[in-house]
C-alpha cells in the first residue's frame, strides 16, 4: 500500500554523507526521487548503488530548491508525495501516520509533522490542527489537489514554503499539523564540506532577497521596501564599520546582505551562487 501511495522527494546539494541516515530511515518499498543541484555522476551511482529504491537525477547545475522541487514533483505518479530535507530522519510510523490521517482528511492540501509546535498548538483530542503554514523540512503533498504548480521558481534559498502555503491559502486550502508524524530534523546545513564563511554569505544573501521579493509579491513594492529599510539601514552602517575595523569576514558577510537586498529591490532575479 505505502509504495503504490507514496513517493518521496530529496534535494540535495553536496549533502552525500546527511542524505545516508536519511534514506536508511525511508521504508524501502518507497520510491524516493533526489534531485542533486549539481552534475556530479559520482554522487547519482553511489546513491543508487547503496539505495534500490532510490533514483537520483542531476540538475547540471544548482538551481535552487524552488526549482528543483518542482522538477521531482512533477515526476511522481503517487496520489501522494513528502518533500524531505536530507537532514531530516523518519520515525518508523511517520508513513503510516501520515496515510491514516490523509485517508480520514481527503481535503488536505498540505501535511506536516507537529514535532516542537505541539507544546504552542492547542490539539486537545484532535490528531490535525488546521494552520496557516508548516517548515518546511518535511512537507506532504496532496497531489490531486495541484496543477503541475508548485513552489515558485523565482525563489532560490529560503521563504519557498512560506510562499506556498500562503499561495495553498489564497485558494482556500487545506493545511494540517499531525500530532503523530515525528520526522527528526537535524537542522543546522543540509552541505557537507561547504566553507562556513562562504555558506554565510550565501545564506545572508538569500536570506534578503527572498524577505524583499515575498514582501512585495504579497504587500506591494511601498510597503516591502517600508518593511526591509531598517534591515537595509542596518546592513549599510555594518557594512562601513567592519570596513574601518579591517574586520574582511564580517564585512564580506554583511554586504551580502546588502547585495542580496538591493538586487530584489532592483528586481534582478535571485542570482548569488555558492561557490
Amino acid at each position: 500500500m505505502e509504495s503504490k501511495e507514496l513517493t518521496i522527494i530529496i534535494v540535495t546539494f553536496k549533502s552525500e554523507k546527511k542524505i545516508a541516515n536519511c534514506l536508511k530511515s525511508i521504508p524501502p518499498q518507497i520510491k524516493v526521487i533526489i534531485i542533486e543541484n549539481s552534475n556530479d555522476i559520482n554522487f547519482k551511482k553511489n546513491i543508487e548503488n547503496q539505495f534500490s529504491n532510490s533514483e537520483c537525477i542531476l540538475m547540471g547545475e544548482n538551481k535552487g530548491y524552488a526549482t528543483a522541487n518542482n522538477t521531482g514533483l512533477k515526476l511522481v505518479k503517487t496520489k501522494y508525495a513528502l518533500v524531505l530535507n536530507p537532514d531530516t530522519i523518519l520515525d518508523k510510523n511517520a508513513v503510516e501516520n501520515f496515510l491514516i490521517s490523509a485517508k480520514k482528511n481527503d481535503e488536505f492540501w498540505l501535511m506536516g509533522p507537529a514535532n516542537d509546535q505541539k507544546k504552542k498548538i492547542n490539539f486537545d483530542d484532535n490528531r490535525l490542527v488546521e494552520v496557516e503554514n508548516l517548515k518546511g523540512f518535511a512537507i506532504f503533498f496532496n497531489m490531486s489537489k495541484f496543477k503541475e504548480k508548485f513552489f515558485d521558481e523565482k525563489y532560490f534559498l529560503y521563504f519557498e514554503e512560506i510562499d506556498l502555503c500562503k499561495s495553498v491559502k489564497k485558494k482556500n486550502g487545506k493545511i494540517f499539523l499531525d500530532k503523530y508524524i515525528k520526522i527528526i530534523h537535524q537542522g543546522a546545513s543540509s552541505v557537507d564540506n561547504m566553507d562556513p564563511e562562504e555558506l554565510e554569505k550565501n545564506r545572508n544573501w538569500h536570506w534578503m532577497w527572498s524577505t524583499f521579493y515575498y514582501h512585495k509579491k504579497y504587500k506591494g513594492f511601498i510597503l516591502a521596501l517600508i518593511l526591509v529599510f531598517p534591515k537595509l539601514l542596518s546592513a549599510t552602517i555594518k557594512v562601513l564599520i567592519f570596513f574601518l575595523i579591517f574586520n574582511k569576514k564580517k564585512r564580506n558577510i554583511y554586504f551580502c546582505r546588502l547585495s542580496g537586498l538591493f538586487n530584489s529591490i532592483l528586481g534582478n532575479k535571485s542570482w548569488y551562487r555558492p561557490s
